[in-house]
């Protein structure tokens, strides 16, 4: 997977994402958790998808961690219920 930064500002981000289902699940995470706008778009399906990534408070640096440490810890219980069986 490869992420590239287009542009990045203190509470805007665009983001340049190979993977749209890696876009997807962020892009949902991040609208759970109150962001002001998470959306990603792609021109071509040869091309990469661009993201991007607004908030009203706090820095979109702040938002994303949450989201990738709420992804981690959704992926971990599924993983864990899956052992069990």
């Amino acid at each position: 997977m490869n992420i590239e930064i287009v542009n990045a500002e203190k509470d805007d981000i665009e983001l340049k994402i190979d993977n749209p289902t890696i876009a997807e699940v962020m892009r949902v995470y991040l609208n759970d958790a109150g962001v002001k706008f998470a959306a990603w778009r792609r021109e071509h399906p040869s091309k990469p998808v661009i993201m991007r990534i607004q908030t009203s408070s706090g820095t979109v640096k702040k938002a994303v961690a949450d989201a990738v440490a709420a992804i981690h810890k959704d992926i971990s219980a599924i993983e864990s219920a899956v052992k069990k069986k």
